[in-house]
């Protein structure tokens, strides 16, 4: 099906933070594959995890036990707010997922009149129904009306409203800790914290979209980590194994007392060669310094891009967190985009105008150099 329109680029290699096309150019990958390829191309530990666990077990589907699962959630759950983990395919499934937690938990508690989930205006929760009636925008979900029920879309980082909007039907909060699609607008972190409270003193659940923001993107595992607070729910995928398909729901036991036996299912999810890989990526992420070495990178790559602000007129602002940012352009984001692309660097759009760079958690200070570069001719050539 023609969804993705053309498509003219094609790459047949890559390394680290660097593709290979098929007439054998270099482009330096800002893009990740969508915040995707979080320890780049190709990562020799990966791949020779990969390899080994392909030649012992692909699948078994979920009526088996099995102790990579038992071990990963282990360990995500030590590194974060979470005691129980559900695996998925990708970020949008792990959203239905943490949905069906929140109606759980209220349909367990008895609580039927608490149906309605707030959710925020610039935000992008993936393709499916729940998540294109979570996030309410007609860009996605014209075409495919009626959606779903049960959600209530209000500004973003707004606390005033946020207030105004919670009743006694209210069953949750559901946000980006930074919205991605939206245009790279972190929230601020007093507003984080604020929600919090608001969930606590209504008895209503926090759930957290961080398919983007997290494993590691932000210079911590989870971006909430900046904040001084815990969510009851949390979804993530795209950098949890670099690149292999996968996502996961996290969540308190509290809040997922509702899922009991049968509640709940995936074919695919947290097969042995995805948590395999998804095993790898989160011990590199967690040791050494790694990602104290992404919060350094991230705040000289912030430093350059705010001097460009300075310098240059087209640049309206510089915005995000960690390896998680966006240029908004006074002029087309895309006409600069196919500059960038011209000059062999790889970047993504978002709304708003906006140039998003996410690049490989391993890219290097003269990696991020050679992207400075390549952005301030193109802003140059524009001018």
């Amino acid at each position: 099906m023609p969804t993705y329109g053309e498509r003219n680029l094609e790459f047949k290699e890559g390394k680290g933070c660097h593709l290979i096309s098929y007439n054998n150019e270099k482009y330096l990958d800002f893009g990740s594959g969508v915040a995707v390829n979080s320890l780049g191309h190709c990562h020799p530990i990966l791949v020779k995890k990969l390899q080994e666990q392909s030649n012992k077990l692909w699948h078994t589907s979920n009526l088996y036990h099995s102790s990579l699962q038992e071990e990963f959630a282990e360990i995500l759950c030590k590194h974060s707010f979470a005691e129980k983990v559900f695996f998925t395919n990708s970020g949008t499934e792990a959203i239905e997922a943490g949905l069906k937690v929140v109606r759980s938990f209220h349909y367990f508690n008895k609580d039927f009149q608490k149906k309605n989930i707030i959710t925020f205006e610039g935000s992008f929760h993936g393709r499916t129904f729940g998540a294109l009636s979570a996030q309410q925008n007609d860009k996605y979900s014209r075409g495919f009306e009626p959606l779903l029920s049960g959600f209530k879309k209000i500004p973003y980082n707004d606390i005033e409203k946020v207030k105004e909007n919670i009743g006694e039907d209210t069953s949750a909060i559901m946000l980006e800790p930074i919205q991605g699609e939206g245009g790279v607008i972190p929230a601020n972190l007093k507003f984080l914290e604020d929600v919090k409270r608001i969930c606590n003193d209504n008895k209503i659940l926090l759930f957290l979209d961080e398919v983007q923001s997290g494993f590691g993107r932000t210079g911590k595992l989870f971006a909430y980590l900046w904040a001084n607070l815990e969510p009851d729910i949390l979804a993530t995928a795209k950098g949890i194994a670099s690149g292999f398909p996968m996502g996961a729901c996290l969540s308190t036991s509290k809040a997922s007392i509702g899922m009991t036996k049968g509640s709940h299912g995936s074919t695919f999810g947290g097969n042995h060669l995805a948590v395999s890989v998804a095993l790898e990526v989160i011990k590199i992420l967690t040791t050494n310094g790694f990602l104290k070495e992404v919060d350094e990178k991230s705040r000289y790559f912030w430093k350059k891009l705010k001097e460009f602000e300075k310098n240059f007129e087209e640049i309206v602002e510089v915005r995000g967190a960690g390896l998680l940012l966006g240029i908004k352009t006074k002029s087309s984001n895309i006409e600069i985009n196919n500059m960038l692309l011209k000059n062999k660097l790889l970047c993504l759009l978002a709304d708003d105008n906006i140039i998003r760079l996410a690049p490989p958690l391993i890219v290097s200070k003269k990696e991020i150099d050679q992207a400075l570069q390549i952005i301030e001719k193109a802003l140059m050539e524009y001018q």
